[in-house]
Formats: C-alpha cells, sequence, structure tokens
C-alpha cells in the first residue's frame, strides 16, 4: 500500500544502463576529484611453460577499497603450438584485442545512455599486426609488440558515425594503445 505522497524511485535505463547511477558517479566526482582515482589490481602465477594464471578480485575506487565484489575472477593465458605453447587459453595479445574490444564497446555504450542515445546493437572485429621477430630478439629494429591494430566497429542506431566515434574514442584502453602504435579504427551504422 503506498500513501498519496510516496513518491516511486524508477532508475532510466538506457542501452541496459543505469544513467542515474552513472550521474551519481558523475555527481561524486564533480564534488569530491579525489572520487575518480581507480586502482586496479591483478596477481599472477607461473604454471608450466607458456601457462600462466592471472587472479582479479580487489581494486579500489570512491575513495575505499572495494567491498562488494565477492568473486574473483581467473584467468588463464597460454600460447598457442607453433610457438610451443598448449593453446589452453588465449595469449597476452589476444587479452589485449579483448580489452580494446570490450573497452571501445563498452564506453560506446555507456556515454551512448548518458546523452540519452539508443544503440540498437553493435559488433566489432580487431586484429593486431606482430613481427615476432623483435620478441625473440632477433631484429632490434622490429617492435616486440603490435605494430598496427585495425578495429572495425559496426553500430545499428539513429546517431550520426561522427558522434558514436566520438563516444566510443573515450575509452581508456583505446587511448593507452593508440598513443603506443597506430590504431586504425573505423565505425559505420547499419
Amino acid at each position: 500500500m503506498t500513501s498519496d505522497n510516496a513518491i516511486e524511485q524508477k532508475n532510466e535505463i538506457m542501452n541496459g544502463v543505469d544513467v542515474d547511477k552513472i550521474m551519481n558517479v558523475i555527481s561524486e566526482i564533480e564534488a569530491d576529484a579525489s572520487y575518480a582515482k581507480i586502482q586496479w589490481r591483478a596477481t599472477n602465477k607461473w604454471i608450466d611453460g607458456s601457462l600462466s594464471r592471472s587472479r582479479i578480485k580487489d581494486f579500489f575506487a570512491g575513495n575505499s577499497e572495494d567491498k562488494l565484489r565477492k568473486q574473483e575472477f581467473v584467468l588463464d593465458a597460454d600460447e598457442p603450438v607453433i610457438v610451443a605453447g598448449q593453446d589452453s587459453a588465449p595469449n597476452s595479445m589476444e587479452y589485449i584485442l579483448h580489452a580494446l574490444a570490450t573497452c571501445l564497446t563498452g564506453t560506446l555504450i555507456y556515454h551512448a545512455a548518458v546523452r540519452g542515445i539508443e544503440i540498437e546493437a553493435v559488433e566489432s572485429s580487431y586484429t593486431g599486426d606482430m613481427d615476432i621477430r623483435g620478441l625473440f630478439g632477433l631484429d632490434s629494429d622490429v617492435r616486440k609488440g603490435f605494430n598496427k591494430v585495425k578495429v572495425s566497429m559496426r553500430v545499428k542506431s539513429e546517431a550520426s558515425v561522427e558522434e558514436l566515434t566520438e563516444l566510443a574514442l573515450y575509452s581508456p584502453v583505446h587511448e593507452m594503445i593508440s598513443k603506443s602504435l597506430p590504431v586504425e579504427f573505423s565505425l559505420t551504422t547499419f
């Protein structure tokens, strides 16, 4: 039973994102810039050969240690057979592409939600070109990591390609990668 004075609390959900929650975080940051400081953490243990295991749980955000995350995430990394691995998990370079993919997509979705832009679908593909002569120390003029990354993203939305591109490129992972090597980014709508 509700009284006539009761106010119904309804959070605005856009693109699956709780916009009110995001706006509350932004308000906290505007009131106290230190609230924006986050420290992500991971630990890693070598298992055997090229296999290692990372564990991710604790982090610092909102001026305190997080107490809400109950589950520890466990991520294995291996190498393909061609470079003497067992191919039991993605390798580190594939995790970088995964991080870029999820960050570009999530950033686009969150920024669009806050701006009231509906996103119906997002599909993307990623390639990272690498010459492993650098990794093996066979040529000091060859980079050890990617020499180029290519991103192709398709977004179903009424918003313009320019606006969607601007939103996606707020991605922190894109910034980290694109500041160290060429990243060819293209976004189209469908």
